[in-house]
């Protein structure tokens, strides 16, 4: 796997502990990449390199630092569905895509769409992928500078 689709797979797994259970950030975050060492060793896996592990915190902390504004996106370009109202899951794949096609530049926008539509497959349900490409679509058809970025 991927060194940043295994990061984005375990921000998404903090970031439904810190929606469902209500720890912070940090103790997710610290609690997670123990038990995700532990997992891969106990499974002669490669570990998450230290560079995953960084976009992993980066991503976790900048949704967390900004879940307010994103969560005002989603109900924007979701509107028949409230923001609390959605699965878990959704909700924190959307927040990670939104806040890689804001804040991460590097990213290009096709591959924060895919990547968020293959975290809707391996953890929503059978709906969550074009429920997520659909909100994902709608951002970014109102956001014309992003097609700078690889739409």
């Amino acid at each position: 796997m991927k060194v940043r689709r295994k990061a984005r797979a375990l921000a998404l797994q903090i970031l439904f502990e810190i929606d469902s259970v209500g720890h912070s950030a940090e103790t997710a975050l610290q609690s997670r990449l123990d038990v995700t060492r532990a997992e891969d060793a106990a499974a002669q896996r490669e570990s998450l390199s230290p560079e995953g592990e960084a976009f992993a915190r980066t991503l976790v902390q900048g949704v967390v630092q900004t879940q307010t504004e994103l969560d005002a996106l989603i109900a924007k370009f979701a509107p028949e569905y409230p923001v609390d109202q959605l699965a878990i899951v959704d909700r924190n794949v959307l927040r990670l895509a939104l806040f890689e096609l804001r804040a991460m530049g590097d990213v290009p926008v096709k591959v924060a769409i895919n990547e968020a539509v293959e975290l809707a497959k391996l953890y929503g349900s059978d709906s969550a992928p074009r429920f997520v490409n659909g909100v994902l679509g709608a951002y970014v058809a109102g956001h014309p500078t992003l097609a700078k970025r690889g739409v």
